[in-house]
């Protein structure tokens, strides 16, 4: 029998993945372990290697095809064995679109309703409650029943068409289909911030210390052989480990979201947001806590590398325990960020501005940087958040206590 080539699930929210790039072709001769295909996620790039030796035959998902979790996609067959007709891919059923929520002044272009002498438009109870729910006004519906009732179809009809841009003529605007990547961040972060009870906590950070240890430290750096800096420590490097480092001292905060639980972990994984074409990436630094500053800032080169060419392992950008929003490099002094479920915390960390601040009844001119913590209500209380953003403070402010 010959061997069967799957698209497998290298996610776990993985239902489809596309045929990026095929690397043999059919009749090839093939070995166990050798590289197949390339197929594309939600979130990363995978290569996908050969499950035993012989001929490939029967490729069946062209490039660019996108294909169900667990299609077989080719055949490998042994010496002598002969090959079958190829059998077409399973069509994959139509994905619903996610759209915007729709304006009360999107008409559309069927006859509209008319008022009854009171004012009211005909409409049946749950077609106005529907209407209530989705912030349509009535008038703005067609409706399909006798005398133009409106029903519920007409009102989920309503609520699925996509809305123009106001006052948009045509040609004057792309149009610009969702991918992969930006339908699972709307979906989550959607999601996120109507279910979880958010509450922000913010704090300025005196960055004089961090900044004098972090010129000595990378003055010191070890070199290589064309006399260039190993590693070269950023703010953001100091960041990771402060924010580790303050979960570890307050671990009441180093918790997950779990509907029946709250899981509380015993190492402090910090993802870190990093910006990519059409979307962004959260690779996470395992065990921050008991890693060096110059370990966390190669590991974090290589990780943010591999998140913008899409080249991310799912357990490298899988589960954490907090994740870090640093957008300082843009220049923005101060924001909030919207937490990544079942994570319970995101600190979000604005530019080093130079602001006079009192010290010892003088204006002195000191760098600080404001950072703002979004803390999920249902695991993660007032105090002990105030707690957390405390400790960071700290670390901040004394980078030499987490160094020992």
């Amino acid at each position: 029998m010959p061997i069967e080539v799957i698209l497998p699930k290298v996610d776990m929210d993985m239902a489809t993945g596309k045929i990026a790039k095929w690397h043999v072709k059919d009749g090839d001769a093939v070995r166990k372990g050798a590289l197949l295909f390339e197929i594309e996620t939600d979130k990363a790039a995978m290569e996908i290697d050969a499950p035993g030796d012989g001929i490939i035959r029967n490729i069946t998902a062209a490039e660019g095809a996108i294909i169900p979790v667990g299609q077989t996609v080719a055949l490998i067959y042994q010496d002598g064995e002969s090959a079958a007709a190829p059998a077409a891919p399973e069509p994959l059923p139509p994905v619903k679109p996610i759209t915007p929520a729709p304006r009360p002044d999107a008409v559309p272009t069927a006859v509209l309703p008319a008022a009854s002498a009171s004012g009211r438009f005909p409409a049946t109870p749950l077609a106005r409650r529907l209407a209530k729910q989705g912030g349509l006004a009535l008038e703005s519906i067609a409706g399909s029943g006798p005398r133009g009732r409106i029903s519920a179809a007409d009102v989920h009809g309503a609520l699925a068409r996509p809305a123009a841009p106001q006052h948009a003529e045509p040609g004057s605007y792309q149009v610009t289909p969702l991918d992969g990547m930006r339908r699972t961040i709307a979906q989550r972060l959607t999601l996120s911030k109507q279910t979880v009870p958010h509450f922000y906590l913010t704090v300025n950070c005196d960055l004089t210390r961090l900044s004098e240890i972090r010129e000595r430290l990378n003055a010191h750096a070890p070199r290589d052989e064309r006399k260039l800096p190993v590693w070269k420590l950023s703010i953001n490097d100091f960041i990771i480990k402060a924010m580790a480092s303050a979960l570890r001292q307050v671990p009441d905060a180093n918790v997950t979201w779990a509907d029946e639980a709250i899981h509380k972990y015993h190492s402090c994984d910090v993802g870190v947001a990093v910006a990519v074409e059409g979307g962004l990436f959260t690779p996470v630094v395992r065990a921050a806590e008991s890693k060096s500053l110059p370990q966390i800032s190669m590991e974090m080169k290589d990780l943010a590398a591999r998140a913008r060419a899409r080249k991310l392992l799912p357990s490298e950008y899988q589960g954490g325990t907090t994740t870090i929003s640093n957008l300082g490099m843009f220049g923005i002094e101060q924001f909030t960020a919207i937490i990544n479920p079942p994570q319970a915390t995101i600190l979000a960390v604005g530019a080093g501005l130079e602001r006079f601040v009192p010290v010892k009844g003088q204006s002195v001119l000191r760098t600080q940087m404001t950072c703002a913590l979004s803390c999920d209500h249902r695991a993660v209380d007032g105090a002990l958040g105030a707690q957390l953003l405390a400790a960071f403070k700290t670390f901040i402010e004394e980078p030499a206590l987490m160094l020992a």
